[in-house]
C-alpha cells in the first residue's frame, strides 16, 4: 500500500512555475487518500483560469504513478464554477493511456 508520506514527498516535487512553490505546500491538494494500490486526491489550481492547471495535474499524476506500489490514481481538478471543469478532468484521465 502506498504510504501517504511517500505521496506527499512526491507532490512536494511538483512545482508551480509561477510561484516556485510546490503544490502540496501551497495547499492545492486535498482529499488525499491511499488504498491498497491506489491514490486519490483533489487538486485545486490557484485560479479557475490558471494556465498551468492541466499541466500541473499531469505532473501530479506522473509523480504519483512513479510510486512503485501505485497501480491506479484518481486525480480530480477542483475548479468550482469553472465551465470547463468536466472537460479538464476528462483530458486528465486520458493522459498516459
Amino acid at each position: 500500500m502506498p504510504e501517504k508520506k511517500e505521496v506527499v514527498n512526491r507532490l512536494k516535487k511538483v512545482i508551480d512555475p509561477h510561484t516556485g512553490t510546490d503544490v502540496h505546500s501551497m495547499g492545492l491538494i486535498s482529499a488525499l487518500e491511499t488504498d491498497e494500490d491506489s491514490v486519490s486526491l483533489s487538486f485545486t489550481p490557484t485560479s479557475p483560469f490558471c494556465p498551468m492547471g492541466v499541466q500541473l495535474a499531469v505532473q501530479i499524476k506522473k509523480a504519483i504513478m512513479d510510486i512503485e506500489e501505485v497501480e491506479e490514481e484518481n486525480i480530480e481538478i477542483n475548479v468550482q464554477g469553472h465551465i470547463n471543469a468536466e472537460a479538464i478532468n476528462e483530458h486528465l484521465k486520458k493522459q498516459g493511456e
